[in-house]
């Protein structure tokens, strides 16, 4: 029996997000796409990535394939590293181990392959003073540079998360869980198969993040889509599909 598929959508988005991928996936395996704390779900009061993996892992099954975009693809490497008796084998959508550059005094500890802090500073910040205009900004980056911008763009719109008075300060959280995390330490540790898939012209998620992912995590596969932004999954759902249908079958 395939093991069921979990698909972890991104941040200010809902599990609508998934659905051309699902349709091109067919009906062959179980999926299943939680929404990710904070999202119309209870959240953790803390921003330590683990705790909201925990949050999550606490309703998904025994043993399963795991695939995430975006702060979902974070919460997958998360996962993967510190529970691997329960994730088999992971798929990485627009990855990063690391949203926000870093500076340190070794070469080891620096981190170019991301967006600038004062950047996800600013981000926050807008979100706070006015959550719908953020959501519809992230959007637009989120469909830039890709060939099919207004599909994809039309797609994110109609999946954007309810940014009600209540829901305000769980995804401020949930931001901050994306703004940071770092988890450049744990790829080494994680064995599980990896399936990576990027757009060469993410403008969120630098196609470089992945390309490093893909030297260091010991298990894994890398495509690019030369005419792809940040969603992949929904510029190119068939073409990910395949992809992932191969990913799970190896």
């Amino acid at each position: 029996m395939s093991l069921p598929l979990v698909l972890l959508h991104g941040w200010g988005l809902d599990a609508g997000v998934w659905a051309p991928l699902r349709t091109a996936l067919g009906t062959g395996r179980e999926i299943l796409t939680p929404s990710l704390p904070g999202h119309g779900t209870p959240a953790p009061a803390t921003t330590r990535i683990d705790e909201w993996s925990n949050a999550l892992l606490a309703g998904l099954p025994e043993r399963f394939a795991l695939c995430g975009w975006s702060l979902g693809a974070l919460i997958t490497l998360d996962l993967a590293a510190r529970h691997p008796t329960r994730v088999a084998r992971i798929a990485l959508l627009g990855a990063t181990p690391s949203f926000v550059t870093r500076s340190s005094d070794s070469d080891s500890g620096n981190w170019q392959h991301g967006l600038a802090p004062t950047t996800v500073n600013g981000f926050c910040s807008g979100f706070a003073a006015d959550p719908a205009a953020s959501l519809k900004r992230f959007v637009a980056l989120q469909a830039l540079g890709d060939a099919r911008r207004r599909t994809v763009s039309t797609l994110l719109s109609a999946a954007l998360a309810d940014v009600d008075s209540a829901a305000r300060a769980p995804l401020a959280r949930a931001l901050a869980v994306l703004a940071g995390a770092d988890l450049r330490d744990r790829i080494a540790s994680i064995r599980q198969p990896a399936c990576l898939v990027h757009g060469l012209h993410d403008a969120l998620m630098p196609v470089a993040a992945a390309r490093w992912l893909a030297e260091h995590l010991p298990d894994a596969s890398l495509t690019v889509f030369d005419d792809c932004g940040h969603a992949p999954h929904l510029s190119r759902p068939a073409e990910c599909a395949t992809l992932l249908e191969g990913w799970m079958l190896d």
